[in-house]
């Protein structure tokens, strides 16, 4: 794979993550929090199933390894993640721009976990600089009000805080795993296995399908999460996770802030702020420091730089 085309793919992938922020907002206005969850990977699933069916061999996990690794997906990186996020957003004391810093600390969460479980994907000093700037720049992007991110809602704050540790620990566990199997496979059975542990989840708060109000909206929302945000988001994902690495795809947190501002100023109308413009400005200097030498190298292969 060509590094235009993992950039190429990276910035799909923040764009279809960071606009999610805006369909999880509307949706939630329809379901109960896992519930939701809990259907859009009901949805991801049987899409993803079917894919698998028909790109690979194989789209059957075989053997405990390759089961394992699903298990690892599905409980940390699809049921955890997705429900501890959508419990904690459904929170009023909880906005965009909150949830935004505090998924944004994914990147450092995943160069810790990185350090347990996979010594050779630590960053030089430089490179955890550049984390750093880019958590900066995420901050400066959504401009959170101090007295929301200390104030109210302490509970649903570390409830997306929990959401963020999830999913840095199943990025780091599902890479340190050495199996053959089809990234289309593990995201399939990842999100079918996951989805079944969010409906118990569902089922355990009480949450009730008779209290989904299925409007259009509530479709739409439904439908662009699971299959642009989950299918294409996590197929996209999984295939860089292996390229890259947990810790620098995880980057994708400090990108995805800035496609929610476009989206929320594409489709509600939201102003884009002098912070939009000079968090994007932080971010790229953080992410130029974390990808120094891959820019290097792009830069010698069109004569830039000699």
């Amino acid at each position: 794979m060509s590094r235009l085309r993992t950039l190429s793919l990276f910035l799909v992938l923040a764009a279809v993550w960071g606009s999610a922020f805006m369909a999880i907002n509307a949706g939630l206005a329809y379901f109960p929090p896992v519930l939701f969850a809990a259907f859009r990977f009901d949805v991801a699933g049987v899409v993803m199933l079917a894919y698998a069916a028909y790109a690979v061999d194989d789209p059957l996990p075989r053997g405990r390894d390759e089961w394992s690794v699903v298990a690892v997906g599905a409980t940390l990186i699809i049921a955890a993640y997705h429900a501890f996020l959508f419990v904690g957003e459904s929170d009023p004391a909880v906005t965009s721009a909150v949830a935004a810093v505090i998924v944004s600390l994914s990147p450092v969460l995943t160069t810790a976990f990185a350090r347990a479980f996979l010594p050779s994907e630590r960053l030089t000093a430089v490179g955890v600089v550049g984390l750093l700037v880019g958590l900066a720049g995420a901050v400066v992007l959504a401009a959170p009000d101090p007295a929301n991110l200390t104030g109210s809602g302490t509970v649903a704050k570390f409830l997306v805080l929990l959401a963020a540790a999830a999913f840095a620990l199943g990025s780091v566990l599902t890479r340190a795993a050495d199996t053959e199997m089809a990234i289309e496979t593990m995201e399939a059975w990842s999100m079918l296995v996951g989805a079944v542990l969010t409906h118990l989840l569902s089922f355990a708060l009480g949450e009730s399908a008779a209290d989904v109000a299925w409007t259009s909206e509530a479709v739409l929302s439904l439908a662009y999460l699971a299959v642009a945000a989950s299918g294409l988001g996590f197929l996209i994902y999984f295939r860089l996770l292996d390229r890259l690495g947990p810790i620098e795809i995880n980057l994708v947190s400090y990108v995805a802030p800035v496609f929610a501002a476009l989206a929320g100023w594409a489709f509600l109308g939201e102003g884009v702020t002098p912070n939009t413009v000079a968090g994007f400005a932080i971010i790229c200097v953080g992410f130029a420091l974390v990808k120094r030498a891959a820019l290097r190298e792009t830069l010698r292969e069109y004569g830039v730089g000699g």
